[in-house]
């Protein structure tokens, strides 16, 4: 059986949560009724799930993003299948950008047929992060 879009995500029931420039339909695939869904950006989040368009967009929003991420919570980066659309951004770009903003990734799915996605959270302490895209600054 297929899971769920957002069984792959890790979606608890009550999670404080945030779409970020997410397509509609896309948003609906990712939903659950389980969420604690919020329409803005104020107080902490335990899943925000961002869609970035391109590396200038990935860099104006996700710095806010991050100020709001729950010290245990999770923030979602989805960006386009480079086929399907005009993007600079690929997993090894997200990756670079995501530690060089202070996260690490864990987990990388495909969304749908346009959308990748990866799951960046905070670095857990006295841990060592060893990746060949990014180096925590």
């Amino acid at each position: 059986m297929k899971k769920l879009v957002s069984e792959k995500i890790g979606i608890k029931e009550h999670m404080r949560t945030l779409f970020v420039d997410a397509p509609a339909d896309t948003a609906t695939e990712i939903y659950s009724s389980m969420l604690d869904l919020k329409s803005n950006l104020s107080g902490k989040f335990d899943y925000i799930h961002f869609f970035a368009k391109d590396q200038k967009h990935f860099i104006r929003k996700f710095p806010k993003l991050i100020e709001h991420l729950h010290n245990k919570g999770m923030l979602w980066v989805s960006w386009p299948k480079s086929r399907k659309f005009d993007t600079d951004l690929d997993i090894k770009s997200v990756i670079k950008l995501g530690y060089d903003f202070g996260l690490v990734e864990s987990k990388c799915i495909s969304i749908n047929s346009i959308w990748s996605a990866l799951k960046f959270t905070w670095p857990k302490e006295n841990k060592e992060y060893n990746n060949s895209y990014g180096t925590l600054k």
